[in-house]
């Protein structure tokens, strides 16, 4: 269980730290890729997400990628300034506003389909491990979010 330290710890030996220098370095592991495709890393995870869910609400894509309408609303209108996403208001519900890929953001997701196995690859994960540090992340955070 939770131990109590009785010191201050060091910078190295912080889980924050070490989670928080990871998500940077994947992020610059990321970056040549997703320049070469004119993408941001925040505007690669939502291309992703909308591959994968085909049509999210605003409310629903920002919870999914834990950004706040601040944040997803400029960038949703500069991926559909490119062409990339289509925003429309439900017709059930008009407060709702729901976000597809268009063709054009099928093809820019697929563009940058392989940068998951170049940081698998980098790792220098077995399988197992790999895994096992995907399940241990995802209960990380659904624990400290609860």
């Amino acid at each position: 269980m939770a131990e109590h330290f009785s010191q201050p710890i060091p910078l190295d030996d912080h889980l924050c730290f070490s989670l928080y220098a990871t998500s940077r370095a994947i992020q610059k592991l990321y970056h040549s890729g997703l320049s070469k495709s004119g993408l941001t890393y925040p505007q690669y995870l939502v291309l992703v997400s909308l591959y994968e869910y085909k049509e999210l609400s605003v409310k629903k894509l920002g919870d999914l990628l834990s950004l706040d309408s601040g944040t997803l609303t400029p960038l949703l209108k500069r991926l559909e300034n490119e062409d990339l996403v289509v925003r429309q208001r439900s017709k059930q519900d008009e407060r709702v506003v729901n976000v597809h890929l268009t063709e054009e953001g099928t093809k820019k997701r697929e563009e940058v389909n392989d940068l998951p196995e170049i940081l698998v690859e980098k790792s220098g994960f077995n399988k197992e491990e790999w895994n096992a540090l995907e399940d241990l992340s995802k209960k990380l955070f659904s624990n400290i979010t609860k």
